[in-house]
């Protein structure tokens, strides 16, 4: 699968506002044919940045850069942003998340 995360840093007068920001762009980006998951965070260190984790299967990346929605994003999207994003893009051996060994809950 296509892994990618991706650090957001929003200006602070939209920082409130960013979820309702991207509400439309995460819809119709979870909708799309091999999304498995497009997830937003926001970061305790930095209060005005978004960390979206996303992954796709290997032949859905291309849909997705090239989807109506993606373009209105990269059109609308940049005017609240202090810079360009930050993001790790990496093709991995995997299907979906593991669970992480050194700290394993019991029931």
């Amino acid at each position: 699968m296509i892994f990618i995360v991706a650090k957001w840093p929003v200006k602070p007068e939209y920082v409130e506002q960013w979820p309702d920001l991207v509400r439309e762009f995460t819809q119709a980006t979870r909708a799309e044919a091999g999304n498995k998951w497009f997830e937003w965070s926001r970061s305790l260190d930095e209060p005005s940045t978004y960390v979206l984790v996303e992954a796709f299967d290997d032949d859905a990346a291309e849909a997705h850069v090239t989807s109506e929605h993606f373009r209105a994003a990269t059109a609308q999207l940049p005017k609240y942003l202090t810079r360009t994003p930050d993001i790790v893009n990496a093709t991995i051996d995997q299907e979906t998340w593991s669970e992480l060994g050194e700290m394993s809950v019991d029931g």
